[in-house]
């Protein structure tokens, strides 16, 4: 296994694991700092691959493509944490991936992420892994109503679980069994939903993004809201639990940590070992990005300053808002957009997002929420 300390000077190639508007995102930051990108990914022109230097098409798991993108690469990331396991731990061994593949081992299954944060003393809500119907019964009468059901393996943005209000609803869970082992978390009558962005060097150098406050529609992450309305109590809890989180599980590179608030209270809900989408507003508003910090810790450069340049509400451009967003451009004063090249508008997928900026940020709720566009067809702040 390569060294964790060795540093990556710009001029060098760059390998990335994925195809995305992550992966895209980091590309950008990466080449304004002199350094040249390949990307693997299945779909030819994909975001990423559209700036990428070096465009390699092939499936996660295939290993002749896995030792193509080792060949030409410096240093090697990822852009999301569904990749295949096997083709990591080969990376690992055979060139230089700092983050390691055993993060993404944890966060893949929603029970060894579970674990993995309670070992470290940190509140999650109540748990049990369930296999069989029986077992899920069970489960949702020990935990109690509400609950939550969801896949142990993939889904994202709602995808692969279910919410139990009443014991009738248990049907629906049922068929999440189908893709095997399921969790059964407790619901937690949150406040707020909130999330930081940490990243940590090989050195152990931390710095942590302001936190966001996070709105969601049909659990698809719709606005960030930045500094959150949080108290300084609830901020510091919050920002604790995430530098222990890095610690205890090693991170290089980039970490999202997401939480449910309960007054002062901190539960933490799920781990994202990459940049996230609510920590796309640091593009405009932070000193360093999450992005251009994800590369400097990869590479072992020292890290950037996080500080808060201005109040900022990032909203994220959905297939079915694109094109409403681009008739409407004029409305979006104050703001930057963010296209991520994807060739189909589809319903509730990311197309992009907009980032508002402003000096004070209830001044920019009240406009946001007062603009038709936003108003009729893309939600409110509230």
């Amino acid at each position: 296994m390569i060294s964790l300390f060795k540093t990556v000077l710009p001029g060098s190639t760059i390998g990335i694991v994925g195809g995305g508007q992550l992966g895209r995102m980091m590309a950008i930051s990466a080449k304004e700092m002199g350094y040249r990108i390949a990307v693997l990914e299945p779909t030819p022109d994909s975001p990423c691959g559209q700036i990428a230097d070096i465009e390699i098409i092939g499936a996660y798991h295939d290993q002749s493509a896995i030792e193509k993108l080792a060949v030409v690469s410096d240093v090697i990331t990822y852009e999301f944490e569904n990749i295949d396991h096997t083709a990591l731990t080969w990376l690992e061994e055979n060139t230089y991936l700092p983050q390691g593949a055993e993060l993404i081992r944890v966060t893949q299954d929603r029970e060894t992420e579970k674990d993995k944060i309670s070992s470290l003393g940190v509140p999650v809500a109540p748990y049990q892994i369930v296999k069989s119907e029986k077992e899920l019964e069970d489960a949702i009468e020990s935990i109690g109503l509400p609950c939550v059901v969801k896949t142990c393996l993939g889904g994202y943005d709602g995808k692969g679980q279910v919410v139990i209000k009443k014991l009738g609803d248990k049907e629906k869970a049922f068929n999440l069994l189908i893709s095997g082992k399921c969790i059964v978390e407790g619901w937690v009558p949150f406040d707020k939903e909130v999330s930081i962005i940490i990243a940590r060097s090989p050195k152990g150098e931390i710095q942590c993004l302001p936190m966001a406050e996070n709105i969601h529609i049909e659990n698809i992450l719709h606005q960030s809201i930045v500094p959150a309305r949080v108290s300084r109590e609830a901020c510091d809890k919050a920002y604790e639990v995430a530098k222990t989180i890095a610690d205890g599980v090693g991170l290089i590179g980039t970490l999202a940590v997401e939480m449910f608030l309960v007054g002062d209270e901190v539960y933490v809900n799920e781990l994202a070992p990459r940049p996230h989408n609510s920590g796309h507003y640091s593009i405009e508003a932070c000193v360093t990005s999450q992005f251009e910090q994800h590369i400097r810790a990869i590479c072992n450069l020292p890290l950037g300053e996080t500080m808060l340049l201005t109040p900022a509400i990032m909203v994220n451009l959905l297939g079915e808002h694109v094109e409403l967003a681009l008739e409407h451009i004029e409305v979006l004063e104050g703001s930057k957009i963010h296209l991520y090249g994807k060739k189909e508008a589809k319903i509730k997928r990311k197309m992009g997002h907009i980032t508002f900026i402003g000096k004070d940020l209830e001044t920019m709720i009240e406009n946001i929420s007062t603009l038709a566009i936003w108003k009729e067809k893309m939600g409110v702040i509230e």
